[in-house]
């Protein structure tokens, strides 16, 4: 007689229509980098002496900073995995204290551009700095948000092993949000 072995089960972390969401936003980023890797292309010196004098030490803190909030985020995960979700709580807490000093970087980096008097129409470069970065900063802001409400289910013992899905959703969020600044800072603020 064979013994028979079960593998466990593999499913989707998180629900499936927040990765078609996913998918749909990390589509109409890919549509700005393409536009953004054409216009590049055909004003090269324009977006070179434009990139110079963006802030990279900005665009490498809030790096750090989103790397740690995922960090953070996965550690919240993993605590609510263990049935620890309350003890969890003060890791997604970290996480949103540094998408809320991302916050603060850019808005700094914003209001020493505004000073300068850059807007949209001050070059093609800016204007695909401008929209990139501020289309960006709005997925910050609705990944705090989404974090803050997840913060609060951890902290009324809501997330556990049996209840993740709500968690891991707003985590792959998250990590979406991490994913394309990995491409946006060296895109913009890097490569020449």
């Amino acid at each position: 007689m064979h013994a028979t072995t079960t593998l466990p089960q593999r499913r989707l972390a998180g629900d499936l229509a927040i990765w078609f969401f996913i998918l749909a936003e990390l589509l109409a980023f890919g549509v700005f980098f393409a536009a953004y890797a054409f216009a590049r292309a055909r004003h090269a010196a324009e977006f070179d002496v434009a990139q110079q004098a963006l802030n990279r030490d900005a665009g490498a803190l809030n790096t750090l900073l989103l790397l740690s909030a995922s960090a953070l985020v996965v550690r919240a995960v993993q605590g609510a995995q263990a049935g620890q979700g309350r003890r969890a709580a003060p890791w997604l807490l970290g996480a949103i204290v540094c998408g809320l000093g991302f916050v603060g970087v850019k808005l700094g980096e914003y209001a020493g551009a505004f000073a300068a008097g850059v807007s949209l129409s001050s070059s093609v470069f800016h204007m695909f700095y401008l929209s990139l970065t501020f289309f960006h900063f709005m997925h910050v802001l609705l990944g705090l948000v989404i974090l803050a409400v997840l913060w609060a289910g951890l902290l009324a013992g809501r997330y556990g092993p049996d209840n993740l899905n709500g968690l891991e959703s707003g985590a792959a969020y998250w990590h979406m949000v991490d994913l394309v600044w990995l491409i946006l800072f060296p895109l913009v603020y890097v490569i020449h």
